[in-house]
Formats: structure tokens, C-alpha cells, sequence
């Protein structure tokens, strides 16, 4: 399936959204993300590359929106799920 630019800020907009991040950071955040795309010169890109790299920038710009699209992205089923993936955080985080 052929890269789709409004798929990927439809999604990163969901995992954003009622979140206090203005517009143009969104959109950055995007060509961001196409821009590594594209940079990569591979015809075509594996989705787990594509989410790897959304989930990169989400972190950097707000954690909410990084735990909201991990839970689609990894589909978790449970809330343990959640606990785990949180843990992670906190054992990545700098104390």
C-alpha cells in the first residue's frame, strides 16, 4: 500500500487531539516525519517504520498523545498492557 500523508495526520491529529499543541507544531511535526521518509530513498516504507517514527516525535512533544498512539499502534487489548507500557517510561525516563 502506497504511503498516504493525510492518513498519517489523520492519525497523529486522533492521538493530539484536546491536547494543548498548536497547529504548526502539528504540521512540523508531519513533514517531520515525511521528510525522514523520504530521506530514506526506499520505495517502499514499512508501516512499523512509519509508526516507529511517529511515535519518536510524539514523545518529544507530548507524552499524552505518545501513550495515546502507542495504544493503537501496539493494539493493547488491557489495561495491564497500559502498566507496561507506562513501566517502560519510567525506567526511560531520567530521574
Amino acid at each position: 500500500m502506497p504511503f498516504d500523508r493525510e492518513k498519517l495526520a489523520r492519525s497523529v491529529r486522533i492521538a493530539l487531539n484536546k491536547r494543548p499543541i498548536a497547529e504548526d507544531r502539528v504540521e512540523r511535526l508531519i513533514n517531520s516525519v515525511v521528510r525522514e521518509l523520504e530521506s530514506g530513498g526506499e520505495a517502499e516504507v514499512p508501516s512499523k517504520r512509519i509508526g516507529e517514527l511517529v511515535m519518536a516525535a510524539l514523545r518529544e512533544l507530548d507524552e499524552v498523545a505518545y501513550v495515546r498512539f502507542a495504544s493503537v499502534y501496539r493494539d493493547f487489548r488491557e489495561a495491564r498492557d497500559f502498566e507496561t507500557f507506562l513501566g517502560s517510561l519510567d525506567e526511560r525516563s531520567p530521574s
